[in-house]
């Protein structure tokens, strides 16, 4: 198994839509597994149209509540809770209540209630989906709106592919990571055999590289760079490849802008399964070419 990891200093790049159409590409040759560890804002299926198989729970933090007969109101719990999570009553209530949005599970209010009123549990924070595409078994999740714990699931979607992978001879792993440098990031990275990362020729693009592979040399990946919409701005993209020159970075090759990705995205397909003639489907075909040789290697 090979497993490559899609990544990119900051969103907007054009991530999801390279990771799309490597799948197109590398599937004419290769048996794929493919996973979004984007779970705050996944939307490869939305490109890949894959039928949902499974479905399991992904539960996140702990949630505090309180049992309103046993309350006697006393606000010990509104003391100590650092985050104002607990709501004092009104003139129409008696007894205190919890905020769960606000809500840490730090369990300072349940160990200080001398009335044994409150509890903590597990919530379920989303859930991830085992899926079949054309391109082969696709492992995402989806989070729910302000829950944390995104990391975690990440692990949870990645390990369950990394099984999967495992299964078939001479898979591929190929994993569309998250935007950023956070934690999701780190856990998409893990075992990865090559971090190809998404960088467009914009005024952040040599900063947002820098903290990208920092985070990626630091669990000891080897990334390659490709430039996505590389003729918006001629004079940066020839800096950034003049830093990845200077770095050793291998330089996977430009995307240049094409209408046809976005047509392809209105249409719920990646831009070579829509047009492999385009401009960015071409390029792409080449980057591919550059990508598997390295994971050769």
């Amino acid at each position: 198994m090979k497993q490559i990891v899609i990544l990119s200093g900051k969103g907007g790049t054009g991530k999801t839509s390279l990771t799309a159409a490597l799948a197109h590409k590398a599937a004419e040759r290769h048996q794929l597994v493919l996973a979004d560890a984007d779970v705050d804002a996944a939307n490869l299926e939305i490109l890949l149209k894959p039928v949902k198989t499974k479905e399991f729970p992904f539960t996140g933090g702990y949630k505090a509540d309180i049992n309103i007969e046993k309350c006697t109101g006393c606000g010990r719990c509104y003391d100590v809770c650092r985050f104002s999570a607990v709501i004092p009553p009104d003139s129409s209530e008696k007894t205190y209540s919890i905020n769960r949005i606000a809500c840490e599970g730090c369990n300072s209010c349940v160990y200080q209630c001398p009335e044994n009123a409150i509890t903590s549990a597990r919530t379920v924070a989303g859930a991830w989906f085992v899926s079949e595409s054309v391109y082969g078994t696709l492992y995402h999740a989806e989070m729910k709106a302000g829950e944390e714990n995104s990391g975690k699931l990440v692990t949870t979607v990645k390990n369950a592919a990394i099984s999967k992978s495992r299964e078939i001879a001479e898979s591929i792993l190929l994993v569309d990571g998250p935007p950023g440098i956070g934690c999701p990031v780190i856990a998409a990275c893990a075992g990865a055999d090559l971090a190809v990362i998404s960088t467009e020729p914009g005024v952040s693009a040599i900063h947002d590289l820098e903290r990208i592979l920092e985070t990626v040399r630091h669990f000891g990946i080897s990334p390659a760079v490709c430039i996505n919409r590389s003729d918006i701005n001629s004079a940066k993209t020839l800096e950034i490849e003049d830093f990845c020159k200077q770095d050793g970075i291998p330089l996977l090759g430009r995307i240049p802008y094409d209408p046809n990705v976005t047509r392809s995205m209105s249409k719920g397909l990646p831009v070579n399964a829509f047009d492999p003639s385009s401009p960015a489907s071409i390029a792409i075909s080449e980057i591919w070419e550059e990508v598997y040789s390295l994971i050769r290697r």
